[in-house]
């Protein structure tokens, strides 16, 4: 007889995960794994911030912690901390009280939560119809989500100039001088994914001022503060900007990265509104969608990351893990592009190095990529992305050899 799960259609598999997935089964000794979207060490090993683990220590040790529930919104120190951290400990926002925050499952939750009180609340009651533009290209999953809290209509807008492999600044002005009023625009706040190109001061600039004159709504994605540069403040400095300009907004803050905390799914979802008051409305309401949602989060993650930001001994410490993982991503960026270099590889590699963050956009097509996965046992996204963080000095020269031989090779 039939399954009442007959009619289930097979899903296809998440891109990212399969491709792990087909690199463990690969027997080949020489085979490196470029897919993943995580830090590893020059061993090609996933690493424990000494920070981390310190404060999980004193977690355990701490005899007047306990397994209640966390208010809705989640632990108030993390969550204050949290948003200090993306608009800066003096930001005016915060010393005016129109400053609110959720504690969100991931930098993926803070987009769900966004995404879904802006369906609900946003441009009248439970529009779906208000565009949302994310950058083309963009993270996979941020299509994926906008689209699953109801909106009907998530389009791209122009961002990589594949050419001149830098940011199409024009095409992303148009679009932005095009697009209807009030549409929602997903913004990266630094090491964009997966280009790793970014908008320059003055680019930024360009852009809040088409926003504001357009009354466009602005939601940063942060998945990267101190990863881009070793620098929090730097890297923070876009959303920063925008706050300076008067925007009412959200950022969605992932603490995966930066703490390495991937499986404690720590995020933030810091909302900046015109005046205490619609903030406390805007909190009434995330309270009702996270109840529904995952009713009350998790404390683990949030408390080490509390606890972190808030003594100035630990805080600084972990300043110095993060610069730790910032400064092998350029030295492994710099030695990719002189190894190409040196192997006279066609074309020009100089956006390696102008490329900042985790992800490089190689500017390998599909079938290039095809060929690096079969013949190499280099495994790599489709579109050409590949995480620095996989590059290791004992694998680098096989990799740049590698793409070497497919760019001859392979056109």
């Amino acid at each position: 007889i039939m399954s009442l799960f007959g009619e289930v259609p097979q899903a296809t598999p998440v891109a990212v995960f399969k491709l792990s997935n087909d690199f463990k089964e690969d027997p080949n000794p020489m085979k490196v794994n470029l897919g993943v979207g995580a830090y590893r060490t020059d061993e090609g090993q996933p690493w424990v911030l000494p920070v981390v683990k310190k404060v999980e220590k004193l977690i355990v040790a701490d005899n007047r912690l306990n397994h209640e529930y966390l208010p809705i919104l989640g632990l108030p120190e993390f969550r204050s901390s949290a948003s200090k951290i993306a608009l800066g400990e003096d930001s005016p926002a915060i010393q005016e009280s129109r400053v609110g925050a959720v504690q969100c499952l991931g930098g993926t939750g803070a987009l769900k939560m966004g995404a879904e009180f802006l369906r609900r609340w946003y441009n009248g009651n439970d529009n779906m119809k208000t565009p949302v533009y994310v950058s083309a290209p963009t993270w996979e999953n941020h299509n994926s989500v906008f689209a699953n809290a109801g909106f009907k209509d998530v389009r791209p807008y122009k961002y990589w100039d594949a050419e001149k492999r830098g940011l199409d600044l024009d095409g992303f002005l148009g679009d932005l001088e095009t697009a209807p009023k009030h549409s929602i625009f997903v913004l990266h706040a630094c090491a964009h994914n997966p280009t790793g190109t970014d908008p320059t001061h003055v680019e930024w600039m360009q852009v809040a001022e088409v926003m504001k004159r357009r009354k466009l709504f602005v939601f940063f994605d942060s998945a990267y503060q101190g990863f881009a540069s070793g620098c929090l403040d730097k890297d923070a400095w876009a959303v920063r900007n925008f706050v300076t300009q008067g925007f009412e907004m959200f950022c969605a803050q992932s603490f995966s990265k930066n703490f390495g905390l991937y499986n404690e799914r720590v995020g933030n979802l810091t909302i900046v509104a015109r005046d205490a008051d619609n903030v406390r409305r805007v909190l009434s309401q995330m309270e009702k969608i996270v109840r529904v949602t995952w009713s009350n989060p998790p404390s683990q993650g949030a408390r080490l990351v509390a606890i972190t930001l808030n003594r100035a001994e630990l805080f600084a410490e972990w300043k110095d893990n993060v610069k730790t993982m910032a400064d092998r991503v350029l030295l492994m960026r710099a030695s990719l592009q002189a190894k190409l270099q040196a192997l006279g590889t066609p074309g020009t590699w100089d956006h390696i190095t102008q490329q900042i963050g985790m992800f490089s956009f190689t500017g390998l097509n599909p079938k290039q990529v095809e060929y690096m996965i079969k013949e190499r046992s280099i495994y790599l996204m489709a579109s050409g992305r590949i995480n620095m963080c996989g590059l290791t000095t004992k694998n680098i020269d096989y990799v740049a050899k590698s793409i070497h031989e497919t760019v001859v090779n392979v056109q």
